[in-house]
């Protein structure tokens, strides 16, 4: 299993944004986090800046959509060359029309869901989607404490993705860290966001590396447990 490791920008410095970037060049791809003071608490980035960011970076855009209404507003996104788009699935009654409408622009599709929201009405419609993230904080803001009670959420993807048979990505985002990257990639995670313990760390480079390791010692190969 590849194992995907994102930094979230959400945690570096923005005065200095480009050179941040450039301290994680071995990233998988870079986690951008859309917010807009009403699906969550918080207030980011913009089309604008994403945009931006998408000019300046040494390794593709995974942008994870904390929006209303994405139906409008998840296609620009697309349309701006971000490799990956991601929308939540509590902001939108449909969610299988967003995901189509990415794909044909051209970016990966995801869809997020919250620790609170259950996962088994998407499990039937999981091959519409290139990526599925389980929120491990409750979304909003950055630096909180990794909830190992969305494990079994998570586990559950897991074997649903492995009788699909297709190429889903498992995303886990929030307190990842060398200590709970091992948890979540044994509940079958291979994309793990990490913001503050990259960007704090003295080497973002080598502590990409080291959490990488530290997934791929506890990952395994999907499919309904025997």
């Amino acid at each position: 299993m590849s194992i995907r490791i994102n930094p979230s920008i959400l945690a570096a410095d923005f005065v200095n944004i480009e050179s941040a970037l450039s301290s994680i060049s071995s990233a998988d791809l870079v986690h951008v986090d859309v917010m807009d003071n009403h699906f969550v608490p918080n207030l980011t980035f913009g089309p604008q800046m994403v945009e931006r960011i998408q000019q300046v970076s040494p390794v593709p855009l995974d942008v994870h959509l904390m929006i209303d209404d994405p139906e409008r507003w998840a296609p620009g996104y697309a349309e701006l060359g971000a490799y990956s788009v991601t929308f939540h699935a509590e902001a939108t009654d449909s969610p299988v029309a967003v995901a189509r409408r990415l794909r044909d622009i051209g970016a990966r599709a995801g869809i997020a869901v919250k620790p609170g929201t259950a996962i088994e009405p998407y499990l039937d419609i999981l091959d519409e989607f290139d990526l599925v993230l389980v929120m491990t904080v409750e979304p909003g803001f950055g630096g909180q404490k990794f909830m190992p009670e969305t494990m079994p959420k998570l586990r559950m993807l897991s074997e649903a993705a492995g009788r699909v048979g297709s190429d889903i990505w498992l995303q886990v985002d929030g307190g990842i860290s060398e200590d709970t990257i091992g948890i979540a990639a044994e509940a079958g995670a291979d994309t793990f966001v990490a913001g503050s313990s990259v960007f704090a760390a003295d080497n973002p480079g080598l502590q990409i590396d080291l959490l990488r390791r530290a997934a791929s010692a506890h990952s395994h190969a999907r499919g309904p447990k025997r």
